[in-house]
């Protein structure tokens, strides 16, 4: 098995102040990495790189929101001006604003795109242009969601963004595979401040804060464990392992790891001429319309008490 060592690379972690992105910080750290821990929250920031450096790791912070050209640039050129470069890029950094269609506001929708599209764009784009400069790769790690995947009930910008992340994936893997540098979604399931919402999740997520491990059909069954579960995909998409990994989109919870599909199409027919209203109409409960696919994050499957 091979060692991932990612001693002489810098990361910038966008969102790392807790949960999932701090998890990510660390784990990057452990395997070598210097890091730029960023968090809207100073003391939140502070304390996420004073955990890295006590455990030995390297870690600075970068205290500023996520979104603009400005803000991008900023966490770009503290990792460049601390560590002389950046080779990993993790756009972690996120809110919710949930609610349905019907009463979601302009200002709603525009937060969470803000930091979740545009953030993973603005930081991907200042973090491609310098390693494209370095001439030596990189890594551009982009963190979606099942919602990005599938849909989820009163999440309509979050699932529009994160569909969004998943597709810029896959054109970056394109546009910068000349350049050396990969790039992946990441679709982690974990016990966060986010999922501890589901009433399903809810009393396990609570044990677990009491010391209770997490029972095998969530981590095995349903894929959903600890943010540190899902950190050890970074370091590996990060290193040298996974050069030749890119454009996918990969899941990870628990004790499962997994590869998400991509849109395609899966059945067709046809008509001599093209169609005609009438002719969808008769020809759809038959063809397409026979298995029509499935919206939503599937409900866990919870044992029988």
């Amino acid at each position: 098995m091979p060692s991932i060592d990612l001693t002489g690379k810098a990361a910038v972690v966008t969102g790392s102040g807790r949960g999932l992105g701090l998890a990510y910080a660390r784990a990057l750290a452990a395997a070598g990495a210097r890091v730029v821990v960023n968090d809207l929250d100073e003391d939140v920031a502070r304390q996420a790189v004073k955990s890295i450096t006590a455990a030995g790791g390297e870690a600075v912070a970068e205290v500023v929101a996520v979104g603009t050209a400005e803000a991008a640039g900023r966490l770009v050129d503290r990792a460049v001006r601390e560590f002389g470069r950046i080779d990993v890029l993790v756009t972690n950094a996120g809110i919710l604003r949930d609610k349905v269609l019907w009463k979601m506001t302009d200002e709603d929708f525009d937060a969470v795109v803000t930091t979740h599209l545009k953030g993973t764009f603005t930081c991907a784009r200042a973090a491609a242009v310098r390693m494209r400069e370095q001439g030596e790769g990189g890594s551009l790690i982009l963190v979606g969601s099942p919602a990005g995947q599938r849909g989820n009930f009163g999440q309509t910008n979050y699932a529009a963004a994160k569909a969004g992340v998943a597709a810029m994936a896959r054109t970056w893997s394109m546009e910068l595979g000349r350049a050396g540098i990969t790039v992946n979604a990441i679709v982690p399931v974990a016990a966060t401040a986010m999922t501890e919402t589901i009433p399903a999740f809810a009393p396990y997520v609570e044990a677990l804060r009491d010391g209770t491990p997490l029972p095998d059909f969530l981590r095995k069954g349903e894929g959903f464990g600890t943010a540190e579960d899902c950190a050890a995909l970074v370091p590996f998409l990060a290193s040298d392992a996974a050069r030749g990994i890119t454009g996918q989109a990969i899941g990870i919870g628990g004790d499962k790891v997994a590869l998400w599909s991509h849109p395609q199409e899966i059945k067709a027919a046809y008509a001599d001429g093209g169609w005609t209203p009438e002719a969808l109409a008769d020809a759809w409960p038959g063809t397409l319309g026979a298995e029509p696919q499935t919206v939503g994050i599937p409900a866990p499957k919870l044992p029988v008490a």
